[in-house]
Protein backbone atom coordinates (compact mmCIF):
# COMPACT_ATOMS: atom_id res chain seq x y z
CA UNK A 1 0.00 0.00 0.00
CA UNK A 2 1.08 3.79 -0.95
CA UNK A 3 0.08 5.53 1.71
CA UNK A 4 0.89 9.00 1.10
CA UNK A 5 -1.30 12.07 2.29
CA UNK A 6 -0.67 14.58 -0.78
CA UNK A 7 -2.33 17.75 -0.75
CA UNK A 8 -3.69 19.28 -4.00
CA UNK A 9 -2.68 22.35 -5.66
CA UNK A 10 -6.58 23.58 -5.45
CA UNK A 11 -6.75 23.85 -1.99
CA UNK A 12 -4.88 26.49 -1.31
CA UNK A 13 -6.38 28.75 -4.15
CA UNK A 14 -6.43 31.60 -4.29
CA UNK A 15 -2.92 31.19 -3.19
CA UNK A 16 -0.52 29.92 -6.45
CA UNK A 17 0.57 26.60 -7.40
CA UNK A 18 4.56 27.32 -5.61
CA UNK A 19 2.44 28.30 -2.54
CA UNK A 20 0.80 24.79 -2.74
CA UNK A 21 3.98 23.28 -3.11
CA UNK A 22 5.19 25.54 -0.03
CA UNK A 23 2.77 24.68 2.25
CA UNK A 24 3.23 20.64 1.21
CA UNK A 25 6.78 20.65 2.34
CA UNK A 26 6.27 23.49 5.70
CA UNK A 27 3.49 21.15 6.42
CA UNK A 28 4.81 17.55 6.04
CA UNK A 29 2.41 15.99 3.22
CA UNK A 30 3.91 13.47 1.25
CA UNK A 31 2.97 14.81 -2.27
CA UNK A 32 0.84 17.00 -4.35
CA UNK A 33 -1.53 16.88 -6.77
CA UNK A 34 -1.27 19.19 -9.52
CA UNK A 35 -4.54 20.69 -10.43
CA UNK A 36 -4.14 22.62 -14.43
CA UNK A 37 -5.74 25.40 -14.37
CA UNK A 38 -5.72 29.55 -14.99
CA UNK A 39 -2.62 29.45 -12.34
CA UNK A 40 0.02 30.18 -15.36
CA UNK A 41 2.81 27.86 -12.80
CA UNK A 42 0.07 25.63 -12.74
CA UNK A 43 0.64 24.91 -17.23
CA UNK A 44 4.31 24.59 -17.27
CA UNK A 45 5.86 21.53 -16.84
CA UNK A 46 9.52 22.81 -16.23
CA UNK A 47 7.91 24.94 -13.34
CA UNK A 48 6.15 22.17 -11.70
CA UNK A 49 9.32 20.13 -11.80
CA UNK A 50 11.69 22.97 -10.80
CA UNK A 51 9.32 23.26 -7.56
CA UNK A 52 9.29 19.76 -6.81
CA UNK A 53 13.02 19.32 -7.23
CA UNK A 54 13.34 22.99 -5.31
CA UNK A 55 10.50 21.62 -1.99
CA UNK A 56 11.93 17.68 -1.92
CA UNK A 57 8.30 17.05 -2.64
CA UNK A 58 6.87 14.65 -5.52
CA UNK A 59 3.91 15.07 -7.84
CA UNK A 60 1.51 12.02 -7.69
CA UNK A 61 -1.05 13.03 -9.88
CA UNK A 62 -2.05 15.58 -12.51
CA UNK A 63 -5.23 16.92 -12.78
CA UNK A 64 -6.58 17.50 -16.41
CA UNK A 65 -8.07 20.83 -17.49
CA UNK A 66 -11.58 19.58 -17.73
CA UNK A 67 -13.43 21.76 -15.16
CA UNK A 68 -15.87 24.35 -16.63
CA UNK A 69 -13.22 27.47 -15.84
CA UNK A 70 -10.76 25.66 -17.31
CA UNK A 71 -12.35 25.13 -21.02
CA UNK A 72 -9.75 26.74 -22.87
CA UNK A 73 -6.94 25.95 -21.09
CA UNK A 74 -4.29 23.86 -22.76
CA UNK A 75 -7.04 24.32 -25.57
CA UNK A 76 -10.07 23.28 -26.41
CA UNK A 77 -9.49 19.77 -27.64
CA UNK A 78 -10.15 17.60 -24.81
CA UNK A 79 -8.39 14.67 -26.01
CA UNK A 80 -5.53 17.43 -26.60
CA UNK A 81 -5.64 17.91 -23.13
CA UNK A 82 -5.37 14.81 -21.84
CA UNK A 83 -2.55 13.82 -24.11
CA UNK A 84 -0.26 17.12 -22.43
CA UNK A 85 -1.55 16.04 -19.12
CA UNK A 86 0.27 12.91 -19.64
CA UNK A 87 2.93 14.18 -21.06
CA UNK A 88 3.20 16.45 -17.85
CA UNK A 89 2.88 13.39 -15.21
CA UNK A 90 5.84 11.47 -17.24
CA UNK A 91 7.91 14.46 -17.04
CA UNK A 92 7.19 14.94 -13.48
CA UNK A 93 7.36 11.32 -12.09
CA UNK A 94 3.45 11.28 -11.56
CA UNK A 95 1.34 8.08 -12.38
CA UNK A 96 -2.17 9.84 -12.01
CA UNK A 97 -4.17 11.77 -14.31
CA UNK A 98 -7.07 12.58 -12.89
CA UNK A 99 -10.16 13.04 -15.50
CA UNK A 100 -13.81 14.62 -15.04
CA UNK A 101 -15.82 12.75 -17.91
CA UNK A 102 -17.16 14.57 -20.56
CA UNK A 103 -20.22 17.33 -20.53
CA UNK A 104 -23.09 16.50 -22.22
CA UNK A 105 -22.26 18.95 -25.24
CA UNK A 106 -19.14 17.04 -26.15
CA UNK A 107 -21.29 14.59 -27.58
CA UNK A 108 -18.46 13.70 -30.39
CA UNK A 109 -15.63 13.12 -26.92
CA UNK A 110 -18.37 11.41 -24.95
CA UNK A 111 -19.09 8.86 -27.71
CA UNK A 112 -15.51 7.45 -27.25
CA UNK A 113 -14.45 8.22 -23.74
CA UNK A 114 -14.67 4.57 -22.48
CA UNK A 115 -12.42 3.63 -25.24
CA UNK A 116 -10.15 6.80 -25.52
CA UNK A 117 -9.33 6.53 -22.04
CA UNK A 118 -8.45 3.03 -22.06
CA UNK A 119 -6.43 3.93 -25.40
CA UNK A 120 -4.75 5.88 -23.36
CA UNK A 121 -3.93 3.93 -20.57
CA UNK A 122 -2.17 1.35 -22.87
CA UNK A 123 -0.30 3.63 -24.20
CA UNK A 124 1.10 6.00 -21.94
CA UNK A 125 1.27 3.43 -18.65
CA UNK A 126 -0.50 5.96 -16.84
CA UNK A 127 -3.89 5.63 -14.66
CA UNK A 128 -6.63 8.06 -16.15
CA UNK A 129 -8.27 7.85 -12.84
CA UNK A 130 -12.01 8.94 -14.04
CA UNK A 131 -13.65 10.74 -11.21
CA UNK A 132 -17.57 10.58 -9.89
CA UNK A 133 -19.47 13.74 -10.18
CA UNK A 134 -23.11 14.59 -9.65
CA UNK A 135 -26.44 15.72 -10.87
CA UNK A 136 -26.76 19.09 -11.34
CA UNK A 137 -29.17 20.71 -9.20
CA UNK A 138 -30.86 24.04 -7.79
CA UNK A 139 -32.87 22.87 -5.08
CA UNK A 140 -33.82 19.76 -3.46
CA UNK A 141 -35.59 18.52 -6.75
CA UNK A 142 -34.26 16.09 -9.04
CA UNK A 143 -31.16 16.97 -11.04
CA UNK A 144 -29.51 17.31 -14.35
CA UNK A 145 -27.58 14.93 -16.08
CA UNK A 146 -24.76 16.74 -17.39
CA UNK A 147 -22.25 14.31 -17.74
CA UNK A 148 -21.93 11.74 -20.19
CA UNK A 149 -21.55 8.58 -20.14
CA UNK A 150 -22.39 9.35 -16.73
CA UNK A 151 -21.66 10.88 -13.34
CA UNK A 152 -21.00 7.55 -11.65
CA UNK A 153 -17.92 5.89 -12.69
CA UNK A 154 -18.99 2.61 -11.18
CA UNK A 155 -21.35 2.47 -13.83
CA UNK A 156 -18.44 2.19 -16.62
CA UNK A 157 -16.06 -0.19 -17.36
CA UNK A 158 -13.40 2.12 -16.26
CA UNK A 159 -9.86 0.34 -15.36
CA UNK A 160 -9.09 3.36 -12.65
CA UNK A 161 -11.50 5.46 -10.78
CA UNK A 162 -11.28 8.49 -8.54
CA UNK A 163 -13.53 9.20 -5.42
CA UNK A 164 -14.32 12.66 -4.77
CA UNK A 165 -16.19 13.31 -0.99
CA UNK A 166 -17.76 16.69 -1.91
CA UNK A 167 -18.96 14.86 -5.30
CA UNK A 168 -20.49 12.28 -3.47
CA UNK A 169 -22.31 14.67 -0.92
CA UNK A 170 -24.07 16.68 -3.79
CA UNK A 171 -25.32 13.33 -5.60
CA UNK A 172 -26.45 11.85 -1.90
CA UNK A 173 -24.12 8.72 -2.93
CA UNK A 174 -22.48 6.31 -0.11
CA UNK A 175 -19.01 6.91 -0.53
CA UNK A 176 -18.67 3.43 1.22
CA UNK A 177 -20.75 1.43 -0.79
CA UNK A 178 -19.68 3.21 -4.01
CA UNK A 179 -16.39 2.26 -3.04
CA UNK A 180 -17.52 -1.34 -2.57
CA UNK A 181 -18.85 -1.31 -6.12
CA UNK A 182 -15.61 0.21 -7.47
CA UNK A 183 -13.02 -2.68 -5.95
CA UNK A 184 -9.77 -2.75 -7.67
CA UNK A 185 -10.88 0.12 -9.96
CA UNK A 186 -10.29 2.34 -6.97
CA UNK A 187 -7.31 3.99 -7.90
CA UNK A 188 -7.26 7.76 -6.29
CA UNK A 189 -9.52 9.48 -3.99
CA UNK A 190 -9.70 13.44 -3.37
CA UNK A 191 -10.42 13.62 0.09
CA UNK A 192 -12.81 16.32 1.31
CA UNK A 193 -15.85 16.66 2.87
CA UNK A 194 -19.70 18.36 2.22
CA UNK A 195 -23.38 18.53 3.86
CA UNK A 196 -25.65 17.19 0.71
CA UNK A 197 -26.14 20.55 -0.67
CA UNK A 198 -26.28 21.54 -4.45
CA UNK A 199 -23.20 23.16 -4.43
CA UNK A 200 -19.85 21.56 -4.18
CA UNK A 201 -18.30 22.68 -1.19
CA UNK A 202 -15.10 20.93 -0.43
CA UNK A 203 -15.15 21.10 3.13
CA UNK A 204 -12.30 20.06 5.35
CA UNK A 205 -12.68 16.64 6.03
CA UNK A 206 -15.14 15.60 8.68
CA UNK A 207 -17.62 18.72 9.11
CA UNK A 208 -19.46 17.34 6.41
CA UNK A 209 -21.94 14.44 6.59
CA UNK A 210 -20.18 12.06 4.17
CA UNK A 211 -18.50 9.97 7.00
CA UNK A 212 -15.34 10.58 5.73
CA UNK A 213 -13.95 8.72 8.81
CA UNK A 214 -16.15 5.65 7.76
CA UNK A 215 -14.54 5.69 4.54
CA UNK A 216 -10.82 6.09 5.15
CA UNK A 217 -11.23 2.93 7.40
CA UNK A 218 -13.10 0.63 4.63
CA UNK A 219 -9.69 2.04 2.61
CA UNK A 220 -7.42 0.72 5.11
CA UNK A 221 -9.38 -2.53 5.33
CA UNK A 222 -9.66 -2.84 1.57
CA UNK A 223 -6.37 -2.88 1.32
CA UNK A 224 -6.34 0.78 -1.30
CA UNK A 225 -3.38 1.00 -2.48
CA UNK A 226 -3.64 4.44 -4.19
CA UNK A 227 -2.62 7.98 -2.15
CA UNK A 228 -5.11 10.41 -0.10
CA UNK A 229 -5.47 13.30 -1.27
CA UNK A 230 -6.55 16.09 0.44
CA UNK A 231 -9.05 18.54 -1.99
CA UNK A 232 -10.87 21.14 -0.06
CA UNK A 233 -11.78 25.04 -0.63
CA UNK A 234 -9.91 27.41 1.79
CA UNK A 235 -11.01 30.76 -0.18
CA UNK A 236 -13.15 32.02 2.21
CA UNK A 237 -9.90 32.09 4.88
CA UNK A 238 -9.15 35.46 5.54
CA UNK A 239 -5.41 35.67 6.65
CA UNK A 240 -2.60 32.29 5.61
CA UNK A 241 -2.86 31.79 9.35
CA UNK A 242 -6.66 30.69 9.27
CA UNK A 243 -5.71 28.74 5.90
CA UNK A 244 -3.00 26.83 7.91
CA UNK A 245 -5.36 25.70 10.41
CA UNK A 246 -7.56 23.99 7.56
CA UNK A 247 -4.37 21.98 5.88
CA UNK A 248 -3.72 21.10 9.27
CA UNK A 249 -6.71 19.70 10.03
CA UNK A 250 -7.15 18.23 7.17
CA UNK A 251 -3.88 16.24 7.58
CA UNK A 252 -4.45 15.45 10.57
CA UNK A 253 -7.54 14.43 10.25
CA UNK A 254 -6.33 11.87 7.34
CA UNK A 255 -3.19 10.62 9.12
CA UNK A 256 -5.47 9.62 12.20
CA UNK A 257 -7.91 7.50 10.11
CA UNK A 258 -5.88 5.92 7.18
CA UNK A 259 -3.42 4.26 9.24
CA UNK A 260 -2.28 1.67 6.94
CA UNK A 261 -0.61 -1.26 8.50
CA UNK A 262 2.68 -2.06 8.75
CA UNK A 263 4.40 -4.17 6.33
Amino acid sequence: MSGRIALSTASVYPESTAHAFGWAASLGYDAIEVMVGIDSLSQQTSAIRQLSEHHQVPVSAVHAPCLLFTQRVWGTDPWGKLERSAAMAESVGADVVVVHPPFRWQKEYAAGFVDGIAALESSTELSFAVENMYPWRASTRRGMEMYLPGWDPSEEDYANTTIDLSHAAIARSDVVEMAGRLGDQLRHVHLTDGSGSARDEHLVPGRGTTGADRFLHHLVASGYAGDIVLEINTRRCATREEREVDLVESLEFARAHFKVPAA
